[in-house]
């Protein structure tokens, strides 16, 4: 669509947030999100009165002494799905994505904003210390998780019971982004190796930060509470019995994952966090440009390029250069972890389950390899499909906002 000087545009409903020396503009509905300085919102503020593109770039020279060129400042807004209208003329426009459980509204859980909520978990996980500290005998051990004699019912109960907490702790970051009027999708997607599930709650930035934080870390708090509360009810079971075994496995179930929040080279909750508080706008992909650009220095490649990091702010760029270290370092680390004792593992496993079949001498043999291999496979299909799925995606992405790639 071209723009000219007398064009006139109607913009859709775009929100706004101050952010420093800049502005946060977007679109909830698209989840499109990006910074403009002061100028940028007068032009669309503008805009939004109906003037034309020369009148508004007239009416910002006046103001700001500036000369601002709105022409490529409305195609840029094109690109990113912010303008509906051009001189009458409708622009078609990406397709929203559906947010997850439609039905909750913002005043359902508008209590989860509340500044006394985090206590909750902090009390439990406080009584949780305590008795510990008191009973060190309740302390689970990696042998907990073998609650049981019988492997397929162990595999079975700890799939459904840790994928329950997973969901469960993106649950929470929809809600806690819901009661801030913020659409949120809960769906699978990949982390290096791993198949996660990961709710998308952009339109968060728009937020306060106190409410950015608690959406971040909603998750983090669902784990917390329930591997306390577990524990405080393992002080009221009687040991060496079923139920006190699997309570203790509950423990680990849900405080296990709390490691892989900590791996921030993976954009996990505590990542968010920490580009928060770091006001950093792209961590990840920042932090990736600037360890590709070292990575061109080191093989001395001749288009090495410009530092991609010295464009940015100076705390924002001194954040960049050490994540990227730790991205770069954390991702060795993990896929080394990976080939040198999941794959091995997971190979004995298939094997001993395929000598089982051949071997079976009763169905339930037979059932307990089959069970084992469908696990281990499914798994891993699914974690293919979803992969696959997140890269079309990404394609299609990069095709609609730059089409002279299509």
């Amino acid at each position: 669509m071209a723009v000219r000087p007398d064009s006139r545009v109607l913009l859709h409903r775009l929100s706004k947030r101050p952010d420093g020396d800049e502005w946060i503009v977007g679109r909830r509905e698209t989840r499109v999100f990006v910074a403009l300085p002061d100028i940028g919102v007068e032009a669309l503020g503008l805009l939004e009165r109906g003037m034309s593109v020369a009148s508004a770039q007239a009416e910002l020279r006046a103001r700001t002494g500036e000369e601002a060129d709105l022409v490529e400042f409305v195609q840029g807004l094109l690109t990113v799905d912010f303008v509906a209208e051009v001189d009458g003329r409708k622009i078609s426009s990406a397709p929203t994505t559906p947010e997850s459980f439609p039905r909750l509204r913002a005043h359902h859980v508008r209590f989860l904003l509340r500044p006394s909520l985090p206590l909750l978990p902090a009390v439990l996980v406080a009584a949780a210390l305590a008795v510990l500290l008191a009973r060190p005998e309740l302390i689970p051990t990696h042998r907990d998780l073998v609650w049981s004699s019988y492997g397929t019912l162990v595999v079975a109960v700890g799939l459904i019971v840790g994928w329950s907490i997973v969901f469960l702790h993106e649950v929470a970051h929809l809600a806690v982004a819901r009661a801030a009027d913020v659409p949120g999708r809960i769906s699978f997607g990949t982390r290096l190796q791993f198949l996660v599930m990961q709710t998308d709650i952009s339109g968060i930035e728009l937020a306060p930060r106190r409410h950015r934080l608690t959406a971040y870390l909603a998750g983090i708090g669902v784990n917390l509470a329930v591997a306390s509360t577990a524990v405080l009810l393992l002080a009221l079971v009687p040991p060496n019995t079923t139920a006190h075994r699997l309570l203790a496995a509950v423990v680990l179930w849900a405080a296990l994952p709390l490691t892989f929040q900590f791996m921030v080279f993976m954009r996990t909750d505590v990542y968010f966090v920490l580009q928060d508080l770091t006001a950093c706008r792209d961590l990840y992909g920042d932090g990736r440009a600037y360890a590709g650009h070292l990575a061109r220095r080191l093989l001395r490649r001749e288009s090495v390029g410009d530092d991609p990091s010295r464009s940015l702010p100076a705390s924002e760029r001194r954040a960049v250069r050490i994540y990227s270290f730790v991205m770069v370092a954390g991702t060795v680390l993990c896929l080394a972890g990976f080939a040198a004792f999941t794959i091995p593992a997971e190979i004995r496993l298939i094997g001993r389950a395929c000598v089982q079949l051949s071997s079976a001498r009763s169905p339930l043999d037979v059932s307990d390899a089959a069970f084992t291999l469908a696990a281990v496979v499914g798994v891993h299909a699914i974690w293919f499909v979803t992969w696959r799925r997140q890269r079309r995606s990404r394609r299609a992405t990069v095709k609609e906002r730059n089409p002279r790639n299509a």
